[in-house]
């Protein structure tokens, strides 16, 4: 068994001298998107069929609004249709041999690899992705599905034998612990069924891929609905869907349904036929989904993802360069549009001029722009609902507190695009504590250490946190008693973002998450799967 190795695109590229050809690569993905992929009208796939509805979405780019494509409003009639056919091909695949799992999503790995550019392509028009960031991503949906068939293969399958041996003794009635004959004892790990799996438009090529694939190679079919409202990424969906396909899924398998929440998304939670929820979106929707199934009494696995409050902590023996550096990218990266993002600093007040004074300097030096064109660094807000969050969340900054620099929004050829903003507000505010998806920043000052954990805790999410500091004392204390799943202490080159497959556990505590295992590590994929203890005399 080969040893699992992440891919890391660029890292390659520019170590080896090829920046220039990595560029070239993507440019001409771009224009081949642009002219042979977009603009069409797509349908949904159900039982490897083409599904239509009697309705259509455009989805257009937030960069330019470049039509993408037309894509079905599906409605129940097709969720449920598509759950059907999910628990007929659950039938034979339950029975299908591990390894030919592995096998097929090794090929997809290798076909994602070999498409690589192009899907990076798609996935930076549709949402606004810089090309780092979004050769990046593919690099971790081809992770993500090396890791998980490695870590098939290696615990074979998730089965274990062992046997209890028998007893010459009798007894006349049966007891805990009595003696007996001898018993071939396997504890297996099986499929729960159908898993819904409902993709968030933030990551839609390696979170949809990552949670698609740990239900596929466990045994289970999946529904799979990408983001198709608001904000949509339906394009990247259905890539996932055909690249899967042509590795060799069997007919549904995995099944691709496209329209609003309301109908498809409420439809997977509420089935019967549903046996589990893969989820990454935000808290009060993963909290919905989980009253309206428990309530009704009619539980299902849950593996969800949802959203994060990100703390980093600057203290006064922390390297400052190392700071900026890291929190800028962590807040910045991708228009802070990401659960991970830093969102909050608290920084100890003998330092905060001088590492805001460095802080704002480096977001001045971040370009707005096409995220299409080489160099620039922040694309357009996904949509006309997150504008207003962040027009709304700067007003409140400044009648709050005080603007440190930012707050105001630019169209650039019908894209709109925030300034990086760093606001100044006091700890109770609600900039402190609701999840914005903005390049938005809050700082707040401390006295002590102690005060600083006890703010960087004071949150109903936990996914992850940064700390900077030079004091042996101080990093023993943070990684005690901080409470988020993804953990970094001196992180230059981001504060809280960035977790690699098979390196870091990517994982939520408190309202962050449900079940304390994450994506990319050895403990994933058993979420998707329910123990059996077999005993044979």
């Amino acid at each position: 068994m080969q040893s699992f190795k992440n891919e890391y695109t660029y890292r390659h590229f520019v170590e080896e001298g090829r920046g220039e050809e990595f560029d070239s690569l993507f440019d001409r993905a771009v224009s081949r998107a642009k002219h042979e992929v977009m603009g069409k009208r797509f349908p949904m796939y159900i039982n490897g069929e083409e599904a239509y509805a009697a309705n259509e979405l455009e989805e257009h780019s937030p960069i330019d609004g470049f039509l993408i494509g037309r894509f079905q409003k599906g409605g129940r009639d097709d969720a449920r249709l598509a759950i059907a056919s999910a628990l007929e091909a659950f039938k034979s695949w339950k029975k299908t041999g591990y390894m030919e799992r592995v096998r097929i999503f090794k090929k997809a790995a290798l076909l994602f690899s070999e498409n690589k550019f192009l899907l990076a392509a798609i996935l930076s028009i549709e949402n606004g992705k810089t090309r780092y960031e979004s050769v990046g991503e593919v690099d971790e949906a081809i992770d993500f599905m090396n890791y998980y068939s490695e870590d098939m293969q290696r615990k074979r399958g998730y089965l274990r034998r062992s046997r209890l041996e028998g007893s010459r003794a009798k007894v006349s009635a049966g007891f805990q612990g009595a003696p007996g004959s001898g018993e071939k004892i396997t504890i297996a790990m099986k499929p729960y069924g159908v898993f819904g799996v409902i993709a968030p438009f933030n990551f839609p090529i390696s979170i949809s891929t990552g949670m698609s694939a740990a239900a596929l190679i466990t045994g289970n079919t999946v529904v799979f609905k990408p983001s198709s409202t608001d904000n949509m990424s339906m394009l990247t969906g259905l890539y996932i869907y055909k690249l899967l396909w042509e590795s060799g899924l069997p007919k549904g398998v995995f099944n691709y349904i496209t329209g609003p929440g309301s109908e498809l998304g409420d439809e997977l939670v509420s089935n019967s036929g549903i046996g589990g929820i893969a989820f990454t979106g935000s808290r009060s929707t993963g909290k919905s989904m989980l009253r309206k199934t428990y309530g009704a009494a009619s539980p299902k696995a849950f593996v969800v993802e949802m959203g994060g409050k990100n703390p980093a902590i600057v203290s006064q023996h922390a390297d400052l360069e190392k700071a900026v550096s890291g929190i800028s990218s962590a807040a910045f990266g991708f228009s802070g549009q990401k659960c991970s993002a830093c969102s909050r600093v608290y920084v100890h007040e003998s330092i905060k001029d001088v590492f805001i004074s460095g802080l704002v300097e480096k977001a001045k030096g971040l370009r707005l722009g096409d995220p299409l064109v080489k160099g620039n660094y922040m694309g357009p807000l996904i949509s006309s609902r997150a504008v207003a969050r962040y027009n709304e969340s700067s007003a409140e900054a400044a009648r709050s507190g005080r603007i440190l620099y930012g707050g105001k929004t630019v169209e650039i050829n019908g894209g709109v695009y925030a300034e990086p903003t760093i606001a100044e507000v006091s700890h109770s505010n609600r900039l402190f504590s609701e999840e914005l998806f903005l390049p938005f920043l809050v700082v707040d000052t401390y006295k002590d250490f102690d005060e600083a954990i006890e703010k960087a805790n004071d949150t109903g999410y936990g996914l992850t946190a940064g700390l900077y500091s030079g004091s042996r004392k101080e990093i023993k204390a943070f990684l005690d008693r901080i409470e988020a799943g993804v953990v970094y202490v001196n992180r230059e080159i981001s504060a809280t973002t960035g977790a690699i497959v098979g390196l870091h556990a990517f994982v939520g505590w408190k309202g962050s998450g449900l079940t304390g295992k994450g994506t990319g590590s050895m403990f994933y994929l058993q979420q998707f799967m329910r123990e059996q203890s077999l005993s044979l005399s």
